[in-house]
């Protein structure tokens, strides 16, 4: 049945144009091309980065981070109380004001008491700054270095310069060594990124990163497959051209560096728009889509191919609108850049401090009348969460 499925699957006609087949791709004559099954090394070389990012991170991460003055910083905790907590995990992280009520006759808490306790286990699930910090550096490290990687396989080849020389002789376009690492490198990187995010920063535009992650995977798999090679490696050095400025201002911006961590957002910004929103869909997308069409019928791997494509400047899309808006809220008043995607820490009020040590001392004045077994606060001058 599998086997089948697989002969389906692989149907020439599905992948190639009119006349062309697996056959053309068969190393002869000294001319070695992409297999794949040269696909199945990115499996252990995943593992193998995940197991130098905990180094990493544990080394020169925090090196860096004490050279920035970042420290690692301890919250205070959320007693154990397992009422609160099954509310937490199974009902919501923000009670209503008839919950708390509810809750307060429950537990016996007073108000304030509930908002803190609540309060407190948000922070307890929320990433800490040290953690920003070495994700960023570790992002930022490869990034560069994939950048860097790109540049030297590619800063020879014509296609980089005309970029309807990536068609010419295809399907049968001899692999070089320079292209084989390449590829390998940024699929095992981001096949080790979808391992781990369960434990990664999560973000606001979580399932964006899980879809952008599946269609680069996809992506880098099919053009080796089907021996696009060279798209494949014009379009991942042009989106590592921009991520690692990226990574050095969040780096920049958890050390608290303001104006350098703007700078940096400001280039990040323009390259990013200039190479996602420009190059990316008019140059590289218009060789894909446009060009390969006067060269052969359009066939059922070109339309994938593109599709994954779209899928991707969808995302471009939506992340600059993001950035964009990022750079309308600091740019007229010079503030520090904040990640939307972030979710901020909240800090414990003032008077939740004293009347916590009020509590631990036992003498906790009492601020209003007791119904329901809790004391009633007045709220008219609480701080707003």
């Amino acid at each position: 049945m599998l086997e089948r499925l697989s002969n389906i699957f692989w149907q020439e006609h599905l992948w190639f144009p009119k006349g062309l087949g697996w056959a053309d791709l068969e190393d002869r004559d000294g001319r070695i091309y992409a297999k794949a099954r040269d696909l199945w090394v990115a499996l252990p070389l995943a593992l193998l980065f995940l197991v130098v990012r905990q180094i990493f991170e544990r080394t020169v991460a925090t090196y860096l981070a004490s050279l920035l003055g970042i420290k690692e910083t301890v919250r205070r905790r959320a007693a154990h109380n397992p009422t609160l907590e099954s509310y937490y995990c199974h009902t919501s992280k923000y009670p209503t004001q008839s919950s708390v009520e509810k809750l307060c006759k429950q537990t016996g808490c007073s108000e304030r008491q509930l908002q803190r306790w609540f309060r407190r286990r948000r922070n307890q699930d929320r990433p800490n700054l040290m953690k920003k910090f070495r994700e960023a550096s570790w992002r930022f490290m490869f990034y560069l270095l994939a950048f860097v990687c790109g540049l030297v396989a590619l800063i020879d080849k014509p296609w980089l310069y005309d970029l309807e020389e990536m068609w010419k002789g295809f399907p049968t376009l001899t692999l070089l060594p320079s292209q084989y690492w390449y590829y390998m490198l940024e699929l095992s990187f981001y096949a080790s990124l979808l391992f781990s995010v369960a434990t990664d920063v999560k973000r606001k535009d979580f399932k964006e990163q899980i879809i952008h992650h599946v269609a680069t995977i996809t992506l880098i798999s099919f053009s080796w497959c089907m021996n696009y090679i060279r798209a494949g490696t014009l379009i991942m050095f042009l989106h590592d051209s921009s991520d690692y400025l990226l990574e050095s201002a969040k780096m920049f911006n958890y050390a608290g560096w303001r104006k350098t961590c703007n700078y940096i957002f400001i280039v990040f910004a323009a390259f990013f728009i200039i190479t996602r929103l420009v190059i990316f869909p008019f140059r590289i997308m218009y060789c894909t889509w446009v060009y390969p069409v006067t060269l052969y019928p359009p066939f059922f791997g070109y339309y994938f191919f593109n599709g994954l494509l779209l899928v991707l400047q969808c995302l471009h899309i939506f992340w600059a609108v993001l950035i964009i808006r990022m750079a309308l809220r600091f740019l007229p008043r010079n503030e520090i850049v904040e990640d939307e995607r972030s979710d901020r820490e909240e800090t414990d009020d003032s008077d939740d401090e004293v009347e916590e040590e009020q509590e631990r001392n036992g003498d906790i004045k009492k601020n209003g009348p007791i119904q329901n077994g809790y004391v009633r606060h007045n709220n008219n001058h609480h701080k707003t969460e």
